[in-house]
Formats: structure tokens, sequence, C-alpha cells
């Protein structure tokens, strides 16, 4: 029987761990930010003051130190641009590190992507690195490899959305139903049957009805719509457990 050929020997393999490994390889983070404005879904992108691609957009990102831990860094990046400790949902998303990612040398980045309220930031930070929100789906061609990062991230975001009840925490404290379709309709690229969506909704018992309407000032609320708050004992055990929230 024939043995298919293996790229590395196997007198390489078992030598691994008296190897000397190549230091000269750097390590970044970015952040994939969602943010919903009450109508839109969006994106948080930065501009680069720096070469090779001043001018450009890109996600908000930063390379990491030899005694930085990941996901501590992404928390405190998140920290900085929107002055609370603890994201609604920070999550890792993976590795990207095709070999001429970077056009400096070989950095491999490790991505995460997080749920904010829009509402949620420090302006002079933003002022700083001319940071700007784009369209869910209008993002323009990023620096290096971001735009592949974003579009992992929007799979992600798909999959979650699925699966555990992420949206409500996009949006604001008292929100119609209206915004909570259009933001669920943006995150899964479909549209939904209002009627279909708004029953399916409501066997979540997610919903709670706050008995009162909309002045209409709110962005994304029209006047008069009824308004609701999400079910936060519901949400936390839902969060845990998942679920299965088809169209």
């Amino acid at each position: 029987m024939l043995r298919a050929q293996l790229p590395f020997s196997s007198v390489s393999m078992l030598a691994y761990p008296q190897e000397e490994p190549d230091f000269g390889v750097a390590l970044s983070t970015s952040l994939v930010l969602f943010g919903f404005d009450g109508t839109n879904l969006q994106i948080l992108l930065a501009r680069s003051n720096r070469p090779p691609y001043q001018g450009a957009l890109f996600l908000p990102s930063r390379y990491l130190n030899k005694e930085d831990e990941l996901m501590l860094s992404a928390r405190k990046m998140f920290e900085q641009l929107f002055g609370y400790e603890d994201p609604t949902m920070i999550e890792q998303l993976q590795a990207f590190g095709k070999v001429f990612r970077h056009p400096g040398g070989r950095v491999i980045n490790i991505s995460h992507y997080a749920l904010v309220r829009k509402e949620d930031f420090l302006a002079e930070n933003w002022d700083k690195h001319d940071m700007q929100w784009v369209p869910f789906d209008q993002v323009p061609d990023l620096a290096f490899d971001h735009n592949e990062i974003v579009q992992y991230a929007k799979e992600r975001l798909k999959r979650r959305v699925k699966r555990r009840p992420v949206g409500f925490r996009l949006l604001p404290d008292e929100f119609t139903l209206g915004q909570l379709q259009n933001l669920y309709e943006t995150a899964l690229r479909k549209s939904f049957d209002k009627r279909n969506f708004r029953k399916k909704l409501f066997k979540t018992t997610l919903l709670i009805d706050l008995e009162k309407k909309a002045d209409g000032k709110a962005p994304g609320q029209h006047k008069g719509s009824q308004l609701f708050s999400f079910n936060k004992d519901k949400y936390q055990k839902m969060k845990i457990q998942g679920y299965d929230f088809l169209f």
C-alpha cells in the first residue's frame, strides 16, 4: 500500500520540542463592531494615518505585545472606544494568517467581534482616529484582509442570531417590533412576513409589553407604535441554552 507523502518528515516532527521557533512573527487583533442605530445595522471602521495604507479604512486594530492575553487585549481596546469594560457580547473569531496579508512582514491577526449600542462611545477617541459607522451591507474596500474578516464576522453573527437572542442586545431599552424585525432581516439577510415574524417572537416569551406608545422622536420608532422591552431573566437563560429562531 502506498503511503501519502507528508509535508514534514517523521524525524522533524519528533524533533519539534527541540526546534528553535521563528520569533520574527507579529500578532495583532482586530474588532468587528456591530451597532444598531434604531434603523440600520452598521459596522465601525477607522481611517489609517500610517503607511502603507495611509488614508484607507480598516477595522479597529492593535498589535499585541508578548505579555498580552488575546481576549483581554480585545476587551481593553473595546473599553478605550466605548468607555466601559465589558461589552454586551465579545467573541473570538479565528486567526487570519496568510503569509503576505501584511506588506510589512508576517503578522497573524486573531480577530474578535462584538455587539454594541451606538450611543455608547467616547467621542474624543473616535474623532482622533476618524472613526465612522458604515452600513452593514455597504462596507467599502478595506486595508489588509479586513474585508475577509468582516465577511467571516457577518457569517458568525448570522449563526448566533439563529441560535441565541443576541440581537436584542443591540436594541435600545424600549423598542418597537418594526425595529426588531429590521435588525433581524439585516443580520440574516432575508425578508420575513410581518405577521409570522411577530407570532414566532411572542412564542419565545422574551418580549415585555410596556403598554405605551412611541412618540416618534427616537430613531427608527414610528409615532404610535407599541413599545416593548425584553425579559432579561429569560434572555440570560436562552442565551446559555440556545434556541432555534427559524423563519
